[in-house]
């Protein structure tokens, strides 16, 4: 089984894989299976679903449980049962069908127009019935009210044969020369014909007049499509009251409401051929358009492609099996395609297997379509010697239409490299040296690259990283993410910023021992400069104390914490002493003069600064807010027992809030005087109860 996938839409081939020969015996094949790996893997979903040669039509019947097609060589119809997944009958017929259509639920009334003019009749037994028409029919469509055949074909008239009187009737007569494809809608009973001229003719069946004729011809050229020739009506479905596809014969699909002349939308398959086929897949308002190449999937109102599937065969006809998301093709190859589509429907109930074989085919992905396949490029291509006359062949099959090649001709790959670079094995021998030596980097100690920004914060977290590998490594514990990894902290490396600085003061409080581990650090940042200045040159792997001397002195950078804590304490205090002696001095030589501010007329004098000033400084952020603050002196700052920074803000309370905490203060008043008086009832009562 194939799994293709194109926006996210999972496409699931099952009539992909090997088919054994009909002239094997049962035993052989039984054989064959054993020892063929992708014959006992292959899903054969309905026993011997194929053609002899080609397949032209295929059609589900309206139970849903007989699917019914038509193919070549000899002409015949096949017949299969779904709820045995086995072909129900064969027929040979005389010459070969054009279309056909099942009237009844099951397989018991079919009607088979043939390409020699005849049409046929079929019972449940077999053959019925058969009579001729004047002209050569292309199609076909059954008016169940009258039980009315209508045949459209080479010639300007609609023939009409009743089943019930079984006799012709007096046919319609219409402008075209000839007509192509017709169908009737179901809700209403309109009957439509496609002409060569490009246009839809619309009839009444009751009054046999024309109601209604659209020019699609026109309407289907835009500004975008390429058209050498005028376009002619290929495809035709209704789909409810009022709305109708149209498929011309240069590729365009034009959705029409019967209201209107003018197409809703206009749908290209950009490929110039003719539209075979138009559904409707009402559940995700899709429609499934198919030429001879591809079955597109659109969506109706904005025409956006919901996905697309192109089989690796011509196409003759597609059906869309009812209330699921299976679809069945006939193609110009023997087998007859099954697709299923999840996302459509679920699988028929005859299958419905397919749905648990899906869902697990997505919890362990598989093989996907190109997985077997190898890409080449277009400069490949030109190394290999496109001129090479053996190469000619498999390079028009394989390079030049899909630009890439099987696993089965990979040794033919290799021998024709041979041919065009006979010193091929030197630079075999050059990447084989290339790698020893990377082999033997990898074993050294390697500095990684580091972020711009906070350098020796990053080597710290990659050394604590390790360390909790190897240690979970021994407990086997699970590691927690690390910060370097995580999207969250990547401004922290990437932002100046956020750099951190070292002189600062809560940094000397906070990490007050200068350890050499750190000095280890700034020696390993050293030569990652170095190594990237020099660019592919080796460099010796400076030499480390071993392990044991290193965890002696983290013991001793520990004993001695407290005293370079105190240190950092004595050398801050003596630098704000120094401090304070400049602001003294810059103080002192500074004369204070005095500042006259002039009131205007008609406005009130409120205090020295400026109520402006204030109303911008309140519109700032804070972080402006504090450096003003700072600045000017008025900011209140308290230093914390650990050295950072510790601010107070007071909020003022609103009137409500004034309000609310007074009522609570009454609230609260009133429930003691409550429980004071409640204590002297009880007193009493005690009181009288001793008394008595």
């Amino acid at each position: 089984m194939q799994v293709s996938s194109l926006n996210e839409v999972k496409i699931y081939s099952l009539s992909c894989g090997k088919s054994l020969p009909e002239w094997l015996s049962d035993r052989k094949k039984r054989a064959l299976q054993k020892k063929d790996v992708d014959v006992r893997r292959r899903i054969e979903l309905i026993q011997d679903f194929e053609m002899p040669t080609v397949c032209t039509t295929i059609k589900v019947s309206k139970d849903g449980q007989y699917i019914l097609a038509t193919g070549t060589y000899k002409p015949r119809v096949r017949c299969y049962d779904t709820y045995q997944l086995s072909l129900k009958f064969e027929r040979c017929l005389d010459s070969e069908v054009v279309t056909f259509e099942i009237l009844s639920d099951d397989y018991s009334k079919i009607v088979f127009l043939h390409n020699d003019r005849y049409i046929e009749f079929h019972s449940q037994s077999g053959f019925y019935y058969k009579t001729r028409i004047p002209k050569f029919g292309r199609d076909f469509s059954y008016h169940y009210p009258s039980c009315d055949l209508y045949f459209v074909g080479a010639s300007s008239e609609v023939y009409r044969l009743n089943l019930e009187q079984g006799r012709y009737l007096n046919p319609l007569q219409t402008d075209a020369a000839e007509n192509n494809v017709c169908d009737i809608n179901s809700v209403h009973g309109l009957f439509a014909t496609g002409t060569i001229e490009g246009r839809v003719e619309c009839w009444d069946p009751r009054t046999r007049n024309r109601v209604g004729l659209l020019d699609c011809a026109l309407n289907s050229v835009t500004a975008d499509s390429e058209i050498n020739n005028l376009p002619t009506i290929s495809a035709l479905k209704f789909n409810g009251a009022l709305t109708m596809a149209v498929g011309t014969s240069t590729g365009q699909v034009l959705l029409y409401d019967l209201r209107s002349d003018k197409p809703l939308l206009v749908k290209d398959h950009q490929y110039g051929l003719p539209i075979k086929s138009v559904h409707f897949q009402d559940s995700l308002d899709l429609i499934l358009s198919a030429d001879s190449r591809i079955i597109k999937m659109w969506n109706k109102n904005s025409g956006k492609i919901f996905t697309s599937l192109e089989p690796e065969h011509d196409l003759n006809d597609v059906c869309l099996y009812p209330n699921s998301g299976m679809l069945l093709t006939a193609n110009e190859t023997p087998k007859m395609g099954i697709y299923y589509i999840p996302v459509l429907g679920p699988a028929p109930r005859w299958c419905s297997f397919l749905d648990n074989l899906t869902e697990e085919l997505e919890e362990n992905p598989e093989s996907t379509v190109y997985d077997d396949y190898k890409f080449v490029t277009k400069k490949d291509l030109e190394n290999l010697g496109k001129k090479k006359k053996n190469c000619d062949k498999i390079l028009c099959n394989y390079f030049i239409s899909t630009f890439f090649l099987s696993f089965e001709h990979e040794n033919w790959l290799s021998h024709v490299k041979l041919m065009v670079n006979p010193f091929a094995y030197e630079e075999y021998r050059k990447d084989k040296i290339r790698q020893k030596i990377e082999e033997t980097r990898a074993q050294r100690v390697q500095l990684k690259k580091l972020p711009k920004v906070n350098k020796e914060l990053a080597l710290k977290l990659i050394e604590e990283e390790e360390e909790k590998q190897k240690s979970t490594w021994k407990k086997k514990v699970k590691s927690l993410p690390s910060i370097l990894t995580d999207d969250r902290f990547k401004v922290m490396f990437e932002n100046p910023d956020f750099q951190v600085d070292e002189e600062s003061e809560e940094f000397r409080l906070l990490n007050p021992l200068v350890s050499k581990i750190s000095e280890k650090r700034k020696k390993k940042l050293r030569l990652l400069e170095q190594q990237e200045l020099r660019e592919k040159e080796e460099e010796e792997e400076p030499e480390g104390k071993p392990s044991d001397a290193e965890s002696s002195e983290s013991s001793d950078d520990e004993k001695a914490w407290v005293e370079e804590v105190r240190k950092q304490r004595r050398l801050l205090q003596q630098e704000e002493k120094v401090k304070r002696q400049e602001r003294l001095k810059e103080d002192q030589q500074t004369v204070l003069k005095p500042q006259f501010y002039e009131i205007k007329a008609g406005e009130e004098f409120r205090s020295f600064k400026d109520s402006a000033t204030k109303q911008k400084l309140m519109n700032k952020t804070l972080e402006d807010r504090l450096k003003i603050e700072a600045k000017n002196g008025t900011l209140s700052v308290s230093d914390t027992t650990v050295g950072s920074k510790q601010l107070t803000f007071t909020l003022k309370r609103s009137e409500q809030q004034k309000k609310q905490q007074e009522a609570e203060k009454l609230h609260r008043q009133e429930r003691k005087r409550l429980r004071r008086s409640a204590g002297h009832l009880k007193s009493r009562h005690k009181r009288g109860r001793s008394f008595h």
